[in-house]
């Protein structure tokens, strides 16, 4: 076997890792190693510049695998491809080594333990590197076609966007309205529109667009084939179903507004009311304000209602704060002599929002601040009237009781029940219940499964303008994916040796998109692995007892490899 000729670089990242990893004691360590042709240190391995070099060292030196020694591969695995792939390497004969969270970040007290494990680290992916296959991705054909799954103003646009893009969409909304929860929001700052005008608005440009099909009163039941190529069908409340066949899925299912329990805050008794409750029903009448026929003189919001608590939904919902102002200015211009009490955490009235919470403090609103352990107690007063007892920060802690005629829980949101969709999509979810893009800042609407994509409050609280960008990133995702009328999967599927497989099905059963069959070879059953609908999990290797299945980019053998290089005893 001729002797490999691979290039390794080691980043300083500006002293993210160069201050606690010894970068040019790693480089020396690694250059004589076997299969190592070129070693050096680069100040930062990611900009044009360097680039441009691991280029032409590739190209001059005749290297044929590559190792770069940074940050995370969720940051910059694609950037570096893209260097292999320019200077003619395959880019699939390249490795990225974590040495700043894994080393630098991890190991600040110990410069000389971090410049240990990141010798290690980069020992063991040029192990790796040297047991590695040129891959070649698969080319298929695409469908110039998507599926948008929700109706509301992010699904609506997404719509909008991918038909004015020249594909065919099907809309799809489970309810018998599109609109979702905008179409029930009053005035919007800072247009001051109402979100039923927005709604009719988007729902008219779909009318004139017949390019989009709209499903009302319809679910997503099934879903098969591959990215590219998806096979969708369709079923109405009527009974009847519809199948399709696109390219991408948007996901755009929106969120729910969190329901208080029975006693949270004084939720049930009268005049104890949501955000949303209260600006639907707010009214005026002879100049005063008016709330479900009672009339009004003092408001109590209490924020952070089902967010940001440690026994319940832990994250901030950021939208909550801004729609408070907003509420509490439209009451001063119903009724300027109302008083109004805004018992908050923190304000995060983030951009142009600011405009409002200022505009808020001018006509009269009184913002308390409370503890976080600490919150607001609302009880029912002799006269009919509520009385929120609150400890004021801003004040040195003094105990505040204020009598109010209507105590506003300014509720956030939560996910929306999708066991069913999330299970058929193979949605990623996180830890707060919302689903999970690839990298927030990298790849914000880009799912794991290729093809599937998420937009709106699906994914995490958002405003309605952040929504819509985000349906907007889901367009112009799929526009670059299906425009060409050519995509390239990833190569790194599982493979099956049929000499070793026995066909016990286990690796089928355990696979979550059900790429693995049973077919006959020769008079005997053995599994095949259907490479458009492998996302290469690995987790089909680890279940086959015949040691009959492989991973192409993480093979049994570049895994041994980039152990033992790293154990002073080798297994």
């Amino acid at each position: 076997m001729t002797e490999r000729r691979i290039g390794v670089f080691i980043c300083h990242c500006g002293g993210n890792i160069s201050d606690y990893v010894d970068v040019a004691a790693v480089r020396d360590a690694v250059a004589e190693l076997p299969g190592v042709a070129y070693a050096e240190t680069a100040m930062f391995a990611c900009s044009d510049g360097t680039q441009q070099e691991m280029v032409q060292r590739i190209e001059e030196e005749g290297l044929d695998g590559l190792v770069v020694a940074s940050c995370s591969p969720k940051l910059h695995l694609t950037t570096f491809r893209g260097v292999s792939r320019r200077a003619g390497l395959n880019p699939f004969q390249y490795t990225q080594v974590n040495i700043r969270e894994q080393c630098s970040w991890a190991h600040t007290d110990d410069r000389a333990a971090a410049t240990e494990k990141a010798t290690g680290l980069v020992r063991g992916a040029i192990a790796r590197t040297a047991e590695s296959d040129a891959l070649v991705p698969r080319s298929v054909d695409t469908t110039a076609a998507s599926l948008v799954v929700g109706g509301g103003v992010t699904g609506l646009r997404a719509a909008i966007g991918l038909a004015d893009l020249g594909l065919d969409v099907h809309l799809v909304e489970r309810g018998e309205e599109l609109g979702g929860e905008v179409a029930r929001l009053g005035r919007t700052f800072p247009d001051e529109r109402y979100g039923r005008s927005m709604v009719d608005e988007l729902i008219a440009e779909i009318g004139e667009r017949p390019r989009v099909t709209v499903h009302t009163s319809t679910e997503l039941a099934a879903k098969s084939g591959s990215f590219g190529n998806y096979d969708v069908t369709l079923a109405s409340a009527d009974g009847t179903s519809t199948t399709a066949r696109v390219g991408s899925i948007v996901v755009a299912t929106g969120a729910a507004t969190y329901e208080p329990s029975p006693g949270e805050f004084g939720f049930g008794l009268t005049g104890v009311v949501t955000l949303e409750e209260f600006t639907r029903d707010l009214e005026s009448r002879h100049g005063r304000l008016h709330f479900r026929g009672r009339p009004v003189r003092t408001v109590a919001y209490v924020y952070c209602v089902g967010s940001r608590q440690a026994d319940g939904n832990e994250y901030c919902s950021k939208y909550c704060c801004s729609a408070a102002v907003h509420a509490s200015v439209e009451a001063a211009d119903l009724d300027p002599r109302v008083r109004q009490y805004h018992l908050y955490r923190d304000v995060r009235t983030y951009g142009r929002f600011e405009l409002s919470y200022e505009e808020s403090r001018r006509r009269g609103s009184t913002y308390l601040r409370y503890p976080d352990d600490d919150p607001p107690r609302v009880v029912p007063t002799e006269d009919g009237r509520l009385r929120v007892t609150v400890t004021d920060l801003l004040t040195e802690s003094t105990e505040l009781a204020i009598e109010a005629d209507v105590v506003v829980l300014v509720t956030g949101l939560v996910p929306r029940e999708n066991a069913e969709l999330t299970s058929l999509l193979h949605l990623p979810v996180g830890s707060d219940g919302f689903y999970n893009e690839i990298h927030p800042k990298l790849r914000p609407v880009e799912t794991v499964v290729d093809g599937v994509l998420i937009a709106g409050t699906c994914q995490s609280p958002k405003t309605i303008g952040e929504s819509v960008a985000s349906g907007m990133a889901a367009v112009t995702q799929s526009g670059a994916m299906l425009m060409r009328g050519v995509a390239e999967l990833d190569p790194q599927v599982a493979v099956v040796d049929p000499d070793a497989c026995t066909w016990c099905g286990a690796c089928a059963a355990v696979c979550p998109y059900e790429a693995i069959s049973r077919q006959e070879l020769s008079g005997r059953p053995v599994a095949v692995v259907d490479p458009t609908g492998c996302k290469g999990c690995g987790g089909c290797v680890s279940y086959c007892e015949s040691d009959a299945i492989d991973l192409l980019g993480n093979t049994d053998a570049q895994v041994r490899a980039l152990i033992e290089s790293m154990v002073e005893v080798p297994a």
